[in-house]
């Protein structure tokens, strides 16, 4: 796992570590979140136009996860 996952679990109060080495079940969702920002993130650029009006790409994300600044 990426050290900045960890320490945004950190942050967030999670427990990030699995004795056996294996990947968490926190680890695959924090994966998942990141594809997907980075799925939009390519759509977004490929398109070359904002397709949600005038965001810019942060607000575009931001939107889609329903997440205030």
């Amino acid at each position: 796992m990426n050290e900045r996952i960890k320490e945004l679990g950190q942050e967030a109060g999670l427990l990030m570590y699995n004795p056996n080495g294996l990947p968490t079940k926190l680890e695959k969702f924090a994966e998942l979140i990141v594809r997907e920002c980075a799925n939009m993130a390519e759509s977004f650029h490929r398109h070359q136009y904002d397709f949600t009006g005038n965001l810019e790409l942060h607000e575009f994300i931001r939107e889609h996860f329903g997440v205030e600044e």
